[in-house]
């Protein structure tokens, strides 16, 4: 990891960031009644990537950062099942959806590599 002087310079940071952004983007498109459901779920879901990821870069060992990878990946999995269950309740057309979900699927592995990397 030379050159990483902050968990900003982490590309895992870097694409979860761009998905939290295309997650508030794609939400923008549901019903007004998704709210304070679904919607609500999924930008939670999402922010938790990159804001675990970046907690658990500050801690002081590796087993600590393991730890918020590690939830950082609970939450890439909790996302990409809210995405699969509002392509199947059509929520969005699967063209929408189905970026959205590619990426969450490369920052869980991303998040894998690291985690293995840091355990």
């Amino acid at each position: 990891m030379s050159g990483i002087k902050s968990y900003r310079d982490l590309m895992v940071w870097q694409r979860s960031m761009e998905l939290a952004q295309a997650i508030y983007v794609l939400v923008k498109k549901f019903p007004k009644a998704e709210e304070y459901r679904l919607t609500s779920q999924m930008i939670r879901a999402a922010i938790s990537i990159p804001a675990n990821i970046a907690e658990g870069n500050t801690r002081a060992t590796k087993k600590d950062y393991a730890r918020f990878v590690s939830i950082a990946r609970g939450s890439t999995a909790e996302l990409s099942t809210f995405l699969m269950l509002a392509m199947r309740i059509e929520l969005a057309p699967k063209q929408e959806i189905g970026p959205d979900l590619e990426s969450c699927e490369e920052v869980g592995r991303m998040l894998t590599g690291l985690h293995r990397s840091l355990t």
